[in-house]
């Protein structure tokens, strides 16, 4: 529903901005010269589209954006290690839900960098120049971003969705050659067990502190005393001491292949 409201509205912009053509050249409005919508199709037909079918294109990628957020790039992995932190620490409400997301947006920028910067470089810049069609923009940046993608999946969730997708999961000619529909899902189900390998290794040294705080409450009969209340302090201090945010950050940063 929202992705049609959304095309309703570029629509109308285009009408629009047709209408506004030919009051600014004197031209008259009516069956004589070419509609909006007419010209609109000839300018996607020769590969350039008008600035109202950008718009509207841009409207829709806004749309799509929180989705696009968390399955193509290093959000997911990035979010879901800073909670196992929170969670390890026995501290569920601090860092609060903003701060961990707005680190984690940053985070992702900083990764997604590089891959930005090739797409902007390699597909933008020449659509602008009028040098590469709609189509052919649109290819340059998957390209891109698949090979991020790739470079970032395990072989086995590749090999198992390129199987259900009865496709060849090997690359050809050093280029990427599998569909979106592969590469996507493998990408989010690799993301997904990377994170929560990483989450698990934060756990343990906190956990060994939580078993001898209640081993040594267990020996001194404090029975009714809960034991997160004395281990939490000293898990806190540890990771204070050993720089933890510093530690998790660059290696969630270094998790990563950007090249």
């Amino acid at each position: 529903m929202r992705i049609a409201r959304t095309l309703h509205v570029g629509t109308a912009l285009a009408l629009l901005a047709g209408a506004a053509s030919a009051i600014q050249g004197g031209g008259p409005i009516g069956p004589e010269m070419p509609g909006p919508l007419q010209q609109t199709v000839d300018e996607l037909s020769s590969g350039r589209a008008s600035t109202a079918v950008e718009i509207a294109i841009l409207l829709t990628v806004l749309t799509l954006l929180p989705a696009v957020l968390v399955t193509i790039t290093s959000f997911t992995r990035i979010i879901i290690v800073l909670s196992f932190v929170r969670r390890a620490l026995s501290i569920n409400e601090l860092p609060p839900n903003p701060v961990l997301i707005g680190l984690s947006l940053f985070l992702t920028t900083f990764v997604m960098g590089p891959v930005a910067s090739r797409i902007w470089d390699k597909a933008y810049v020449p659509y602008k120049a009028g040098e590469l069609t709609v189509e052919q923009a649109g290819s340059k940046a998957w390209d891109e971003l698949a090979v991020f993608l790739v470079a970032n999946t395990r072989k086995s969730e590749i090999d198992m969705f390129a199987e259900m997708a009865k496709v060849e999961a090997e690359p050809e000619s050093g280029q990427v050659a599998l569909p979106m529909r592969v590469i996507v899902p493998a990408f989010v189900l690799s993301e997904l067990k990377t994170s929560f390998q990483m989450g698990f290794l934060l756990f343990l040294p906190f956990l060994v502190i939580d078993l001898v705080v209640s081993s040594v409450l267990l020996s001194m009969g404090m029975f009714m005393l809960p034991p997160v209340m004395i281990s939490t302090p000293f898990k806190i201090l540890v990771f204070v001491l050993v720089d933890g945010w510093h530690l998790v950050c660059q290696s969630l940063v270094s998790s990563f292949v950007t090249t």
